[in-house]
Order: C-alpha cells, then sequence, then structure tokens
C-alpha cells in the first residue's frame, strides 16, 4: 500500500479474467463520478503508430506484424504471444513499465478521492503495489468462453490459452478485498456497484 497524501485518491484495482465485464462494470462507476484509469487504453496509446514502443515491437516482430493501415495487427500479435511464453514475457517486459509510469503520472494529477484502475493482469504481473484494494469481477469459465467467443471471433482453443495465461479463478478471488459475481441481471449489479461507490467514497 502506498503513503497518500490528503489529495491523492484511494485507489482501487478493479480486475479478472478475460470477459468478465469489466468495461461493463467500469462503466457504472464512471457513471456514478469516479474516475477510470484503463491500463488497455493507455497500452493502446502507448504502441499507437510510429511511436517508440509500436517500433520497437515491428523492430522485433517483422513488418508482417502490421495490418494494410500499418498500425499494429493485434489479433495476431495476440495469437503469437498466446502461444510463445518467451515472446509473451518479452511484450510484458517491454510494455508494463511504460504502462505503469504513465498510470502514476495520473494519479498524481488526480483530484478525485478515488480511482477505479482496470488492469486484466492486475495480480499477475506484480507492478501494481500501489494500489490500496483490489476489486475482481468474477464470472464461471463457460460464460467467459461464450462472451469471448462472441465478442473476438476467435477459436475455443485460443480463447482456452489466453484464459489459461491468467491466474486461476479461485487464486484471483483469494486475493480479491471485494468479488462482483458478474452472471447476474444488469440492475442487479448496478446496485452492487452503488453499494462499492458510497464504500469508497469513505474510503480513507
Amino acid at each position: 500500500m502506498q503513503e497518500r497524501g490528503k489529495k491523492t485518491p484511494y485507489i482501487i484495482g478493479l480486475t479478472g479474467g478475460i470477459g468478465s465485464g469489466k468495461s461493463t462494470i467500469s462503466s457504472m462507476f464512471e457513471e456514478l463520478g469516479a474516475e477510470i484509469v484503463d491500463a488497455d487504453k493507455i497500452s493502446h496509446s502507448i504502441v499507437s503508430k510510429n511511436k517508440p514502443h509500436y517500433k520497437e515491437i515491428v523492430n522485433h516482430f517483422g513488418s508482417q506484424i502490421l495490418n494494410e493501415q500499418e498500425e499494429l495487427n493485434r489479433p495476431l500479435l495476440r495469437k503469437i504471444i498466446f502461444n510463445d511464453s518467451e515472446e509473451k514475457a518479452w511484450l510484458e517486459d517491454l510494455m508494463h513499465p511504460a504502462i505503469k509510469n504513465t498510470i502514476l503520472g495520473i494519479v498524481k494529477e488526480s483530484q478525485n478521492p478515488y480511482i477505479i484502475l482496470s488492469v486484466p493482469l492486475l495480480l499477475e504481473s506484480g507492478n501494481y503495489e500501489f494500489v490500496d484494494r483490489v476489486l475482481v469481477i468474477d464470472v464461471p469459465e463457460s460464460l467467459q468462453l461464450e462472451r469471448i467467443g462472441k465478442r473476438d471471433n476467435i477459436s475455443a482453443e485460443l480463447a482456452q490459452n489466453i484464459i489459461k495465461s491468467q491466474i486461476s479463478r479461485g487464486e484471483r478471488n483469494k486475493k480479491a478485498d471485494d468479488i462482483i459475481i458478474n452472471d447476474a441481471p444488469i440492475e442487479d449489479i448496478r446496485k452492487l456497484v452503488v453499494q462499492l461507490h458510497n464504500k469508497y467514497l469513505q474510503a480513507k
């Protein structure tokens, strides 16, 4: 846990397996006035066309990693790294420090009482020791697979590889301070979010 001054926001690390509904629940917090910092969006920004990390990735993987617009072919990159642990480690070593530094800059400037920091690999990476509390979005694996297949149009095998690359559901939940099981009607989930929002506003 970080040492915070009076104006430093309380940081809630929101995480969960792929397809758990992290974006949906982040949006609910945002509607209530919470500041959302999304590590995925930061990651996309860092590797946008011709930025230093973009160039490093292209140098490493070759021009085959680009699409017709000369932007990163994300589906291909994802397929490569989830089938090759060494390439996955290389990319994480490149990206995680840059993402963390960007997040810390946002936190430093924030005037909000708390921040929802959405990080898919929050518990796997070990880079987020400054988080005050962990909120896990949990769903059964069968629902994960169903959502991933519909959303990302990927094979069942790749979906399984992605899930296996993440911390297990049981281990993730053990490390949680708060859990939302996201398999209920949307209005029931919204009520849980409101409860946690009010709880986080009082956090010190």
